[in-house]
């Protein structure tokens, strides 16, 4: 059956169903409340509607078990598809009819002037198939009971994001139902990184000649993603022309808004046709009994026309109406209070009432609650909201539709509603949709754009340069005429393009003007795309923030940075102190401090049995200091007899070879080896000294250099290495630089050259390399980004980089710096570690033998009445004797037969000679000392030895006592 029979045949059987339900309401003797109802007998949702309201109502008052105190009155009234006609028959409604209400209009352009008339009258505009999300914002009194537009905006977003499309053009009609929806369309793409190259905008009586040009031009771009936004007739125009140019082939993609997917099943089969593999987002109806009994009912009184949720949309305004009039009905008038108006106004505005009753209804209805037959009916700010839509996809010419998704608030992009999104970020990952069959057949993922086949090759701006050629060079055979492009940039750029997954056309055009000099700048040369001059640009081109307000770079294919070249001279020491160079002063003084140590420790070790370390005191202090500083050449001649003091002589010398060693090797490198070091250090420098400063021409570093705080007067620019040379080398000091600035890869091209003559220091100047230049939005990008990452890690690149650039020289790293000669205590602590702890070792050793040897000296019982100064005292005269018991005076004595009288002479004299011993007088027990000589106790001096008599007796006042008898 055609559409037209399909509508005639409705409009009869609503009218049927209407008058019906007229006479009911006639018969009952419930209060009977005005409604309006303005639909469009020519579209298929007006008609739908209407039924569906009839039907709503009819379910409504038949309920058995509810005495309804009101009953809707409809008073039906055809719009034929006229703004100006939608306007007059709702006038009419509210000034004649006096209606509580108006279900209606079918389009938002109709509404458009409509609810202005309800707000002037307080009369509650209450669509199902008005869906401008402006119409809200108008007055508050329209209430829409279906979706708003922008409600599906997220669901095409999320899926654009899904499929990694960069672009997108929006195809709509010229009138306020397409144009409302534009703006926020383009908000919803712009969060996930798609933008709008272009606007298809088509009049609603397009004719077919416009329709052709206008897609043949959308042909000719590179975006391939197009998203319909058209009422149904306009839609079926679009892609039946569509079909017939070729944009219905692989490639393409069709994305279509709500309502014309929602009327599908309203169009012909032959549109369906030319829509094979068209996305749709569809309003998601949930199946409930109530619904499969209602489409039963239906199929039993419109056999041959097909439900669809405006239908149901419909038939839960009209009973949610009914609610809101039953809940605030009243004894009071129902009528519209008269305005205060002029008596001779003749305005029809002017005149009609205002409705006493309309903000109860407006009011109640916000708070309706039901499960409707399209979901659970509730209104939020005015307007219905849904929280479920599904994707669908036309499969063939009978449209046939595949549910490729669903989308929710909740979870995103979801493969059915069973599904759960873990995370709380709503998804957009096409792993969660079905197998989409897309136009042409295919069911590969259409990347969204393409070079266009009628369209000429891209054509690629290249920068002009005097210097530093292996980057970018441009020739011109003057007779061919022909023009090469060689150079790093340029073969980077050709085996970036050989990686895509595509052919891309391209031609290389240089910036250059007629007498063959630059024709601009780099900025200017980037700026060209922007003006549409170029398509790209290919050169040594710098990613820059002010350059990517207006273009779109690549990822970079260069490492970054804004290095100083300085020059280097050879700062060897070369004056009479550089000797003590190469040990810090830490280090000497440590060093210093330990050859005194040691010398004290060895004395300690020697003085009681080596003569060679007693005698007056300058001579023990000097013999202690020789031995010890003389260690450092080797040449100490005094022999050390204790076990003790060997030890640590062992181990200082150990010490002492591996400190002179190390110190000899120091001054040769600090004499003999080339110091090259740069310079000037830092930039500060430069501005204190006034220094002059070069850079490149052309570059963007000249503004680097003004910001950092340099002048006109203080910059220099070049062309080439050799030029760059020739300003460090210029004897005239007004043109001489004292350093260079430009990006890393010139600094190290540079060196290559004369890298035995400057190097690269601090500080670097952070850039992001050099990139490829698009214009903003561009679908090439991404896929070329991806393209150079696989050059940048494949031997590819390393082998470009040596064709123009050359292998690595024999010269040092540029930016290798050379340290300080000089050794510290950091890299000796650990050997003066051992040689002090060793040391100190050696000392409690040797004072524990001694203390042992005296103890019944020291512990006395005449000393205890002694201080513990003179005790202190007498530990030190003690030691400041010859221990007699060592073997090397044992071995004198027993070469020297009579030698022993002479030393117990010393001895004795040694003792006398000590002024500080106590008086005879002090003791308790004086001794004769005439008897002395002859005791029993001492025996004959002249015949006892030293060593008998020294140990024989240790009683000190006894001793002193035979002292004074022997003199």
């Amino acid at each position: 059956m055609k559409k037209s029979t399909k509508l005639a045949l409705l409009f009869i059987l609503s009218l049927f169903c209407g008058g019906q339900h007229s006479n009911i309401t006639a018969q009952d003797t419930t209060v009977l409340v005005k409604v309006g109802v303005v639909v469009d007998y020519e579209r298929w949702v007006g008609k739908l509607g209407l039924s569906c309201i009839e039907m709503a109502l009819s379910d409504f008052y038949a309920f058995s078990g509810h005495n309804y105190k009101t009953r809707l009155l409809l008073h039906t009234k055809d719009s034929k598809n006229d703004v100006v006609e939608a306007a007059a028959v709702a006038l009419d409604l509210i000034k004649n009819v006096q209606v509580q209400a108006i279900l209606g209009p079918t389009t938002s352009m109709q509404a458009n002037f409509m609810v202005h008339l309800g707000e002037k009258a307080q009369v509650p505009i209450i669509s199902y198939s008005a869906t401008s999300p402006s119409l809200n914002t108008r007055s508050s009194y329209f209430i829409r009971a279906t979706n708003s537009q922008t409600s599906q905006l997220k669901v095409i977003s999320s899926i654009v994001h899904a499929f990694g499309w960069r672009q997108v053009v929006p195809i709509y009609a010229d009138n306020a139902y397409g144009v409302g929806l534009i703006p926020f369309l383009i908000d919803a793409l712009q969060e996930v990184d798609a933008r709008v190259p272009y606007r298809s905008v088509i009049p609603q009586i397009a004719t077919d000649d416009q329709l052709e040009k206008e897609l043949y031009k959308l042909m000719t771009m590179q975006t391939r993603v197009f998203v319909v936004h058209t009422d149904t007739s306009l839609g079926s125009r679009i892609f039946t022309k569509a079909k017939e140019i070729g944009m219905m082939e692989k490639g393409y993609v069709w994305i279509l808004t709500n309502v014309m997917t929602n009327l599908l099943s309203s169009m012909d089969s032959s549109v369906l046709r030319s829509m094979q593999g068209v996305l749709g987002i569809e309003t998601y109806v949930p199946e409930t009994k109530e619904l499969e009994e209602f489409r039963v009912r239906w199929k039993r009184k419109f056999q041959n026309v097909e439900l669809d949720v405006f239908g149901l949309w419909a038939h839960d305004a009209a009973k949610a109406l009914a609610i809101a009039i039953e809940r605030t009905w009243s004894n009071e008038s129902l009528g519209f209070k008269k305005r205060n108006v002029s008596g001779n106004s003749t305005v029809d505005l002017q005149t009609f009432g205002v409705s006493q009753n309309g903000p109860k209804i407006r009011k109640t209805l916000s708070s309706v609650r039901f499960k409707g037959l399209a979901g659970n009916f509730s209104l939020v700010e005015g307007q219905r909201r849904t929280e479920t839509f599904r994707i669908i996809n036309i499969l063939n010419g009978q449209g046939e539709k595949g549910v490729v998704g669903y989308w929710t608030r909740q979870n995103g992009l979801v493969r059915d509603l069973k599904s759960r999104n873990s995370s709380s970020v709503n998804n957009s990952s096409k792993a969660n949709l079905g197998t989409i069959l897309w136009p042409g057949g295919s069911t590969s993922d259409p990347k969204g754009w393409e070079i266009p086949t009628n369209e000429k090759k891209l054509k690629i701006g290249v920068p002009i340069k005097d210097g530093f050629k292996e980057f970018v060079e441009v020739k011109q055979d003057p007779r061919t005429n022909r023009t090469t492009f060689i150079g790093y940039c340029i073969e980077i750029f050709e085996a970036v393009m050989k990686a895509l997954p595509y052919r891309v056309g391209y031609e290389f055009i240089p910036f250059i003007l007629p007498n063959g000099l630059s024709a601009g700048t780099y900025d200017e040369l980037v700026y060209q795309v922007y003006l549409e001059k170029f398509d790209a640009v290919v050169g040594d081109i710098t990613i820059r923030y002010n350059r990517s307000l207006f273009v779109d770079f690549t990822l970079p294919y260069t490492e970054s940075g804004v290095s100083m070249i300085v020059p280097m001279e050879d700062k060897r020491r070369k004056n009479a102190w550089v000797f003590l160079k190469p040990l810090t002063w830490d280090l000497w003084v440590t060093s210093g401090f330990f050859f005194i140590f040691i010398g004290f420790v060895i004395w300690v070790l020697e003085h009681r049995i080596n003569e060679e370390f007693r005698g007056p005191i300058s001579r023990q202090i000097g013999t202690s200091f020789w031995f010890s500083f003389s260690t450092m050449i080797f040449a100490h001649r005094e022999k050390v007899i204790s076990n003790l003091a060997r030890f640590v002589v062992i181990v200082w010398i150990f010490v002492v070879l591996i400190l002179t060693q190390s110190y000899t090797a120091s001054l040769t490198s600090l004499l003999t080896v080339k110091q090259l070091q740069p310079t000037i250090t830092n930039v500060n420098q430069l501005l204190e000294n006034g220094d002059k400063v070069g850079f490149l021409k052309d570059s963007f570093v000249d503004g680097l250099l003004k910001n950092l705080g340099f002048n006109d007067s203080q910059l220099r620019m070049y062309n080439s290495p050799e030029e760059l040379d020739s300003l460090f080398l210029e004897k005239n000091g007004n043109n001489r630089i004292a350093a260079a600035f430009d990006e890393t890869p010139y600094m190290k091209l540079f060196l290559k050259r004369y890298c035995s003559k400057y190097t690269m220091t601090d500080p670097t100047f952070k850039t992001d390399g050099f990139g490829f230049v698009f214009p903003k939005g561009s679908p090439l990008v991404q896929d070329i980004s991806r393209a150079i990452l696989n050059v940048t890690e494949g031997d590819n690149m390393k082998k470009i980089e040596n064709k123009w650039f050359g292998t690595q020289t024999n010269c040092t790293e540029p930016s290798t710096q050379v340290s300080s000669n000089s050794l510290g205590l950091e890299s000796f602590w650990g050997l003066f570690l051992i040689a002090g702890l060793s040391s100190l070792f050696a000392l409690l050793i040797h004072a524990a033998i001694f203390f042992h040897g005296q103890r019944h000296i020291i512990s006395s019982s005449d000393s205890d009445q002694a201080t513990i100064w003179s005790r202190i005292c007498l530990i030190f005269r003690i030691h400041d004797q010859k221990d007699f018991s060592a073997h090397t005076f044992k071995e004198n004595i027993a070469e020297n037969g009579q030698g022993g009288n002479d030393s117990v002479r010393d001895l004795v004299e040694t003792i006398v000679n000590t002024s500080s011993l106590p008086s005879p007088s002090t003791y308790s027990s004086p001794t004769d000392h005439s008897d002395i000589a002859s005791s029993p106790e001492y025996g004959n001096l002249n015949e006892t030895s030293a060593v008998e008599l020294s140990f024989r007796n240790q009683d000190i006042p006894n001793t002193y006592n035979a002292v004074h008898e022997i003199n």
